[in-house]
């Protein structure tokens, strides 16, 4: 399939578990004798994800500084440049916060690039969690706006983390399946289905008001940070991002900042470590070396997503670096709410006439 590799879009509010799908699949093709990649999509830098996907040896771009629709052009250079290692299967992960994707980048995709790429169906992951939070009203008006806008425009739906929930909300208009990329359930059945091209690839496109999808991005604040730490005295990953994971999320729910997507990556001498959470209380997802040894130096990249003002995301994430016990080197830091997307293309009606 390498000569005119299949893109895979992946869409789903953040903390959906878009990345730990991407992994689980791509072991899933590699067992076939088929190679995958993967473009990871970010408003900033420095992401946990890109480096996260690297490491279990996948191929791996990016797109920053804006969603996919914004970047139209950065997103299709990425599938270029990754098609020069002749994947079967180039997987593209979205913003967590951005809507809208068919008629900004899969219209244009079947248009203009049929010839370089085919297009699998346009996939949204939802967290069993965060749509309990939705359907109850628990979760404000502007993460609903963005999840329902997703989920309503997706050509399937699929139920993420099946390994921990049995109770679903019924929310979907489209076709449901569900998985746990963790227990591997559902995983090489969704590919199967995925890539039989039986289900059209962005086959609907929603009406969609800008001003009010802005007003739902902008009240996210995005915090990206890398940071050399090296401490006085050596201590495990585990030991050293897990009370640190903890701390952030207490801090933020005490200034009043609602968390939804904080993820710690950590590179020491000793191993790689990623800790996540997806909200307030939840409990969080390891990946990487548990039992890595102490370690003075460690490399921290540092990615937050939370409802509320930026200025006092930064301050509260510098006051815990600052508390480290240790010489703390912050090497690059970028906290903002994003800006009004603006598509480079907004094709209004459903492409059917591409290969």
């Amino acid at each position: 399939m390498s000569d005119r590799p299949i893109i895979v879009p992946l869409g789903g509010f953040l903390g959906s578990g878009k990345t730990t799908l991407i992994v689980a699949a791509a072991r899933v093709l590699e067992s076939r004798g088929l190679r995958a990649a993967a473009i990871l999509n970010d408003q900033g830098s420095e992401l946990v994800d890109t480096e996260f996907v690297g490491r279990n040896g996948i191929a791996a771009d990016q797109v920053t500084g804006g969603c996919f629709c914004s970047l139209f052009s950065d997103l299709v250079d990425a599938a270029e440049r990754l098609r020069e290692q002749s994947p079967d299967v180039i997987f593209a992960e979205a913003v967590g916060s951005c809507t809208d994707i068919s008629a900004t980048t899969l219209q244009p995709l079947k248009l203009y690039y049929s010839d370089q790429f085919r297009l699998a169906p346009h996939t949204v992951l939802v967290d069993p969690q965060r749509a309990h939070e939705i359907d109850t009203g628990e979760a404000g008006a502007d993460l609903s706006f963005l999840f329902r806008t997703q989920v309503d425009e997706a050509d399937l739906v699929c139920f993420t983390k099946m390994d921990l929930h049995n109770e679903i909300p019924n929310i979907a208009s489209a076709p449901v399946r569900y998985l746990s990329a963790l227990t591997g359930r559902g995983v090489a059945e969704w590919l199967d289905e995925i890539l039989a091209g039986q289900i059209a690839s962005g086959g609907k496109i929603l009406q969609i008001d800008y001003q009010r999808y802005a007003r739902a991005e902008a009240a996210l604040a995005w915090l990206n940070c890398s940071v050399t730490v090296t401490l006085d005295a050596p201590i495990t990953p585990a030991l050293f991002i897990g009370p640190l994971l903890d701390d952030m999320a207490s801090s933020f729910t005490a200034a009043g900042l609602r968390v939804v997507h904080l993820k710690l990556g950590c590179d020491s001498p000793s191993g790689y470590l990623k800790a996540s959470i997806t909200g307030e209380g939840a409990e969080p997802v390891v990946h990487g070396m548990l039992d890595a040894s102490p370690a003075e130096l460690h490399n921290l990249l540092i990615n937050v997503r939370a409802e509320g003002d930026p200025a006092t995301l930064r301050r509260i994430v510098e006051e815990e670096l600052a508390r480290l016990p240790g010489r703390i080197e912050i090497r690059h830091m970028q906290c903002f709410s994003p800006a009004p997307p603006q598509p480079e293309h907004r094709i209004e009606a459903v492409v059917t006439n591409h290969g």
